[in-house]
């Protein structure tokens, strides 16, 4: 008898909540500020999107939910116990599934926390990306540290054992010193996952604009016509202190003094006995993020919300990032074409790119079963010129039929990454 038979196929969810206090002035997600009223609405209809699509995934069983956004936190907690009975009632959860939401400090009240632990919320990533309030202020961030540090022993208070802390480094201005004393001071608290990502300068950002183009410029009002529809058409706060905030931005960090930081984390982690399981997050034994692994191991992932992406059987698809145009869908069975819009179908080229690209991220690297249970061939079948040419240049290393990133391989991953197109 076949034992895998009857085994449902694992699927992983993620939920959008695109709404915050204030938008960071790094950010570039799809995320806004809105009233109660346009928040409750919202919601409503992001219920309506999970019950039409519960029918089409039977067969699926979900590992992993994560509650992303913007700032999920920001919503009434009600809003969230509503959102996971939804889930429960459309989908086969996992007993042990890992259930995820993201929480600003300075919107995480203590009376959220027992809320989010009875919907059987498991796991806490709580945004505090420095422990300097200087750093904190440049970034755009509500909150201070010392708003993060009552949020976190809240959140341990209310039951939570596993907490992930997310952290930036390459902050305009930052050193390697106040860099440390971040990684130091997190440390001490012992969460049991920490993130820690570089500065990345997006363009339509103010960091973009004030960073990545020959100059500062004014923003102006005109400016925000391209907004997402539900936001506010009047100006952030950041925008009115614009000027001012310009002519007081450090210099950009230096390519050198980034490459530093980032070893630095990995050092003062791993001492700390944090193990670096992909590029940028690093995790106590036992408190690897399932959801993200899933992302960089295939496992088929379903997203609801406004700009929400799939990638379902081979299919890839996300979901109309307008709110307006989102709200007056019927989200019937039908009207979930019009929710996904196009749907591209990879090809078995790009599965083999995007398997190399992710699986890469992943300090284990990529392992050649996998490779052949996914594709029926041997990497090196594909890859064996590419292969050979990197780890003579020291950016890959082979374990037998393996292969993984070095730690320059890791300081030059992107370029590494782009090695794995096949010719078109």
């Amino acid at each position: 008898m076949d034992k895998n038979k009857n085994k449902k196929k694992s699927l992983e969810l993620y939920v959008h909540i695109p709404f915050c206090e204030r938008k960071c002035l790094y950010c570039d997600f799809l995320s806004f500020r809105a009233d109660r009223d346009v928040q409750a609405e919202y919601m409503d209809q992001l219920r309506c999107e999970i019950a039409a699509s519960g029918p089409w995934y039977a067969e699926h069983q979900v590992e992993t939910v994560f509650i992303g956004g913007g700032t999920p936190s920001v919503l009434e907690p009600e809003q969230i116990t509503l959102l996971m009975q939804a889930i429960r009632r459309s989908f086969a959860v996992a007993e042990d599934a890992e259930i995820t939401i993201e929480a600003n400090p300075g919107t995480l009240l203590s009376k959220k926390l027992p809320v989010y632990r009875a919907a059987g919320i498991n796991r806490l990533s709580l945004g505090v990306q420095s422990a300097c309030d200087e750093e904190l202020k440049l970034l755009g961030r509500i909150h201070i540290y010392e708003d993060f540090l009552k949020a976190f022993q809240n959140a341990r208070m209310a039951g939570f054992t596993n907490i992930n802390v997310d952290l930036m480094s390459g902050i305009p201005g930052q050193t390697m010193s106040s860099w440390r004393n971040t990684l130091r001071k997190i440390i001490m608290l012992k969460p049991e996952h920490i993130s820690a990502y570089s500065l990345i300068v997006e363009d339509g950002t103010p960091f973009g604009d004030h960073y990545g183009y020959d100059g500062p410029r004014k923003r102006t009002r005109g400016d925000l016509a391209g907004a997402p529809a539900g936001r506010s058409t009047e100006p952030e706060d950041w925008l009115d202190e614009w000027p001012d905030i310009l002519d007081g931005w450090p210099p950009l960090v230096d390519e050198e003094t980034d490459r530093q930081m980032y070893h630095l984390t990995k050092s003062l982690l791993e001492e700390a006995g944090y193990e670096r399981y992909e590029i940028s997050n690093h995790a106590k034994r036992g408190y690897h993020c399932r959801h993200n692994i899933g992302y960089w191991t295939g496992v088929d992932y379903l997203g609801f919300g406004i700009g929400a992406s799939s990638c379902v059987d081979g299919c890839r698809f996300s979901n109309e990032p307008d709110i307006q145009v989102y709200q007056e869908l019927d989200l019937s069975l039908d009207g979930l074409d019009r929710l996904h819009g196009d749907i591209h179908v990879l090809s078995r080229r790009e599965q083999m790119e995007e398997f190399m690209f992710l699986g890469l991220r992943m300090s284990k690297g990529v392992s050649n079963a996998a490779f052949v249970e996914a594709f029926g061939l041997h990497m090196d079948m594909v890859y064996k010129d590419v292969i050979g040419k990197l780890v003579e240049k020291g950016l890959l290393v082979q374990k037998g039929k393996d292969i993984a990133l070095t730690e320059w391989g890791m300081d030059v991953s992107n370029r590494v990454f782009s090695e794995f197109l096949l010719d078109r």
